[in-house]
Formats: C-alpha cells, sequence, structure tokens
C-alpha cells in the first residue's frame, strides 16, 4: 500500500520519465513492503526499468532496494517473480500494520501490503474465543492480525511453502502469539484431516485455489460456523462480480449445509476488469461432511 506521502512521491518522480496515461498505468501497481519498493511496469517499458528505479530510490524516503514484479503469484505457493532494479539486492524486510510486525521475503513468498484492509475488517468481525482455522496463512498475516486484535483461543495456520511457513513461525514468536498461532506446514487439503469439526471460523484467502478447497473448509467447521471465501472474477460490473461470486459460492455450500447468511463485497481490482472478491457466510453443517 502506498501511503499520501509517498504516492506523490512517486507521482512526482515517474512524472519526469512519463505523463497522462502512462503514468496513471504506472502507479497502479507500486507496493511498499517495509523498506523495499516494487513496481509493476507496463509492457513497453521493460528498457527503463533500472531508470525507474533509480528514480524512485532518489526520491522515496526510508527506500532501501526497488524491484519489478516480472510474474505474477502462481497457483498455490503464490510467488511472485521480481527483478532487482535499484539500491540494495536484500529481498528480506520486515513490515508493520495493525500493531503486528512480520518478516518477509519477497522473492520467496507471497504478500501483498494491499491486505491490509481486509485482514483488520476479518479481525474485527471475529469473537474472543474463536478457534479459526487458516488454509492458506503465507506468513502469518491474518492469523496474527486476528489473534492480536479479536483475541482468538487458537487459530491453525496451514501453508505449503517451506519459506513462507519457516517466516510464519518466526513472526508468531515475534508478536508475542505463540501458543495461540499454530503455524502448519503442508497441502491444506490434508492438514485439515486432523481439523474437522475445531473451528468456529474457517479463512480460505487464496482465489485459485478456494472452491476447489470448500469442502476441505466446511469440514473444519463446528456445527454452526464462518467461512470467508476468496475468489478472483473476471468481466462485468463490480455489483456483477459480487454477484457471481455470493450465487456460486452458495450453490456449493449448500451441497453439504444449510447457509444462514452470505454476503460479498470487493476486496480489490487486481487487473482489467478483475476483481478479487471475498464472501462471507454462516453456514449450519447438515450433518458429517464427506
Amino acid at each position: 500500500m502506498v501511503s499520501v506521502l509517498r504516492k506523490r512521491a512517486v507521482i512526482e518522480a515517474l512524472g519526469e520519465l512519463f505523463e497522462g496515461e502512462e503514468l496513471k498505468r504506472a502507479l497502479t501497481g507500486v507496493d511498499t513492503i517495509g523498506d523495499l519498493t516494487v513496481i509493476k511496469i507496463p509492457r513497453g517499458w521493460e528498457g527503463r526499468g533500472h531508470e525507474i528505479g533509480e528514480l524512485l530510490l532518489s526520491r522515496l524516503k526510508n527506500a532501501r532496494g526497488v524491484f519489478r514484479q516480472t510474474a505474477a503469484a502462481s497457483r498455490g505457493d503464490k510467488v511472485r517473480g521480481v527483478e532487482w532494479l535499484a539500491g540494495e539486492k536484500e529481498t528480506v524486510t520486515t513490515y508493520a500494520e495493525h500493531g503486528c510486525v512480520f518478516k518477509v521475503d519477497i522473492a520467496k513468498v507471497y504478500f501483498s501490503p494491499r491486505l491490509s484492509y481486509e485482514r483488520l475488517r476479518v479481525a474485527r468481525l471475529a469473537k474472543r474465543g474463536e478457534v479459526v482455522v487458516n488454509m492458506f496463512a503465507g506468513v502469518g498475516t491474518f492469523s496474527i492480525v486476528m489473534a492480536k486484535r479479536a483475541g482468538s483461543q487458537r487459530i491453525y495456520s496451514i501453508d505449503k511453502n517451506p519459506e513462507a511457513f519457516k517466516y510464519m513461525a518466526e513472526n508468531v514468536v515475534i508478536n508475542g502469539m505463540a501458543g495461540t498461532v499454530i503455524p502448519i506446514l503442508g497441502d491444506a487439503k490434508e492438514a485439515v484431516v486432523g481439523l474437522r469439526g475445531v473451528a468456529d471460523r474457517v479463512l480460505m484467502p487464496l482465489p485459485e485455489l478456494a472452491l476447489e478447497c470448500l469442502p476441505y473448509g466446511l469440514s473444519c467447521l463446528k456445527p454452526r460456523g464462518w467461512i470467508h471465501v476468496y475468489l478472483h472474477q473476471q468481466g462485468g460490473s463490480r455489483g456483477a462480480a459480487v454477484e457471481e461470486c455470493v450465487t456460486e459460492t452458495r450453490g456449493r455450500i449448500e451441497k453439504v449445509a444449510e447457509v444462514h447468511s452470505i454476503s460479498g463485497r470487493i476486496v480489490r481490482s487486481v487487473g482489467r476488469r478483475l476483481y478479487q472478491v471475498v464472501v462471507d457466510a454462516e453456514v449450519q453443517r447438515a450433518g458429517d461432511y464427506p
């Protein structure tokens, strides 16, 4: 996420190289993660990458290194490719939000500061003493923010990327959440076998796998509980994107459970007419899940 002052500095810096619509395109892909800046460079600008990097480095206060995103996050591990442009080449940094601190390696794990508000929103929905299963936890951001802000009893925090697991375990200790947030290394489908029926709330913050793994997420819930399903929806208006995701999620849940309450919202735009949507559903299971 780019602060107001930092965004102004980025505008001023890139304004020396680009203008008009080109400048707008540049600003859609700037992320600040700790003291590192990651920028998406539109096709045709790659040859000026180091020039852009040096310019941003000179203008952004406390920026230690500038990188460009070379590839979108991949399915499963969700690690996006990055290329060094300027400053230090070290990709490990420390990021802070909502009273929590996270150590992260932007070259080895997926991390998005743009989900900061969503992490806080879900934490505010949670109740003190809840048991939570986070099926795609990354470096532990959703889990740790929820544990600190909501006072969860226990959060089982799963990820199959060994690097993400390593940083998650470290972040749990850094934030004083040992014993509350339980890091688990493994594929979510396999890891939840031992967590059937334990959770008041389940998080599924990986759009590429959420619908495929929905039955496994539902199996973690107590007879009644909440599930938060994150999806990508292409095309149409924002309202239509939410409606389609809610309809699809409701249909899949109703195969095994009763839906008591369901709603959706746009989390963010992730591309041209491509939206990330979250569906929040309170469900009552009809019986034992398969």
